[in-house]
């Protein structure tokens, strides 16, 4: 079943992801690294699906294959075994020039690490995914990047290069960079954890209001319970798979369900 779906998967995959309500998916993923004696499965038989709109968090302890099951489902990385779709698209078996233009054209990334270009100012970095694709943002686009820069509260740092930029700065402007293409799925890696607790309260409202006013899908993962809680749906991934798939939950439920686990864990080893 496909997790948190309620809809029965089928082998043959003819049902697309616009009939399931989903922007991105996975089915039956498993990744392994290494061989023989050495072999470390992180992900397996993993099948889930993103849902169009939503704010979604992907949880676990380190090693639970949250990062992998995230880069995988980006085009980051290729699995082992398995299928994984970006909206209507398959792109597992896609050549490395179409994923790139894919990403480029309908997927948006914020990063722990800002992975800002140093020699690009705020504003050059906000337009590179254009820059990128070899045009330039339409009339219609360029108002919602001037919407993004005023919501954002970066109207007076354009000109000035990530250096001269705080973290909290240096982030609203990857999330404007990661927003401005207006993509349906933003992926977003540990994006408060380089941040101070105010400046990572504001990028998470920020990400939930790009899923709740403008229908965008957002896939957080992250290790921390106050960043989970901001999330409609919380995914907690073990040993390569989806131990739990949960509403919207408080930080409070979030640390004792993690903590729970972990006790389970000890106990069983």
């Amino acid at each position: 079943m496909w997790a948190g779906c309620g809809i029965p998967s089928v082998d043959d995959m003819q049902i697309t992801s616009t009939e399931l309500g989903l922007a991105a998916r996975v089915h039956q993923l498993t990744k392994t690294y290494g061989s023989g004696a050495g072999e470390v499965r992180a992900l397996d038989g993993v099948t889930v699906g993103i849902r169009r709109g939503e704010f979604t968090a992907i949880m676990g302890p380190s090693g639970s294959g949250k990062s992998t099951l995230m880069h995988i489902m980006a085009g980051l990385d290729a699995p082992s075994t398995g299928r994984a779709w970006i909206g209507d698209t398959e792109i597992t078996g896609l050549s490395d020039l179409e994923l790139t233009i894919l990403r480029r054209r309908r997927v948006g990334f914020v990063f722990q690490a800002f992975n800002l270009v140093p020699t690009l100012d705020a504003l050059g970095n906000i337009l590179l995914p254009f820059d990128l694709d070899g045009r330039r943002p339409s009339a219609l686009e360029k108002a919602r990047i001037d919407g993004l820069i005023e919501s954002l509260g970066l109207g007076a740092r354009l000109r000035h290069r990530p250096h001269e930029l705080s973290g909290g700065q240096q982030q609203r402007v990857a999330i404007a960079r990661a927003l401005a293409t207006a993509p349906d799925l933003v992926f977003a890696d540990e994006p408060t954890g380089n941040l101070d607790s105010r400046s990572g309260r504001e990028v998470l409202a920020l990400l939930r209001t790009a899923s709740a006013e403008h229908g965008q899908s957002i896939a957080m993962v992250t290790h921390d319970p106050v960043a989970a809680s901001h999330a409609d749906r919380v995914l907690f991934l073990g040993d390569g798979r989806i131990v739990a798939d949960k509403p919207r939950q408080s930080a409070e439920e979030i640390s004792a369900y993690m903590l729970a686990n972990e006790l389970d864990a000890r106990v069983r080893a």
